[in-house]
């Protein structure tokens, strides 16, 4: 059976305003070369224009992608009977899951961008998740689970960007919406504090897109 990777990445974890969007792309030893020579990157060190053009060749060139999008309140409804983390090892099985319905030829690596701060516990637990549907394919996967594997595996830098594209997408969108210029949607951004704060005074709620879970927007309300 041929070397088939599955990188896989996120954008959007810490933000209160927003989606969550988790992506997998997947690549033959070839189309992972093609990805490396396109310049992938990990998505934070590429301007959001360079993020565009790789999208779309990553689309092009990739054996399989796909992008899950995790709403604002499916975040706050599974916070109250788990932690982030295990949030994130349910998305990202969620990744695996889509993809291997999709794909003739099975990935037999996967590579995760480790959201805890335990490396190997992370491979595990994605392991245990994913094996709950697919528990014959789960243990012939080999796992690697590293902290800023966008950095280090191209796969998975494409995952980062199709990620962080397709959030940014759905950013602009809201703000079309709004009319409203509210920044990056992170709790550290002026824009984003200044804009719940007034919707806040105004509204006295916050809409679906804000994360009412979060201790910025607990604090306000």
């Amino acid at each position: 059976m041929p070397e088939i990777k599955l990188g896989i990445d996120e954008a959007g974890k810490g933000p209160v305003i927003g989606p969550m969007c988790v992506a997998g792309v997947c690549a033959t030893a070839e189309q992972e070369k093609k990805l490396k020579n396109l310049g992938v990157a990990d998505s934070k060190k590429l301007s959001p224009k360079k993020r565009e053009q790789l999208a779309v060749s990553i689309k092009k060139y990739a054996a399989s992608w796909y992008v899950y999008e995790v709403e604002p309140k499916q975040i706050d409804d599974l916070r109250k009977i788990m932690t982030m983390n295990e949030i994130m090892v349910l998305c990202f099985s969620k990744v695996m899951e889509k993809l291997s319905a999709a794909e003739d030829q099975m990935f037999n690596i996967v590579i995760l961008d480790a959201a805890d701060v335990s490396e190997e516990r992370f491979a595990r637990r994605v392991h245990d998740e994913y094996g709950k549907k697919f528990k014959d394919r789960a243990d012939k996967i080999e796992y690697i689970s590293k902290h800023k594997a966008d950095a280090i595996s191209p796969v998975v830098s494409a995952a980062s960007i199709l990620a962080k594209t397709r959030r940014d997408e759905l950013i602009e969108e809201i703000k079309k919406k709004e009319k409203a210029d509210f920044g990056s949607g992170y709790p550290s951004d002026p824009k984003t504090k200044l804009f719940l704060e007034n919707y806040a005074k105004e509204h006295g709620d916050f809409p679906d897109y804000v994360r009412k879970s979060w201790k910025t927007a607990e604090n306000l309300l």
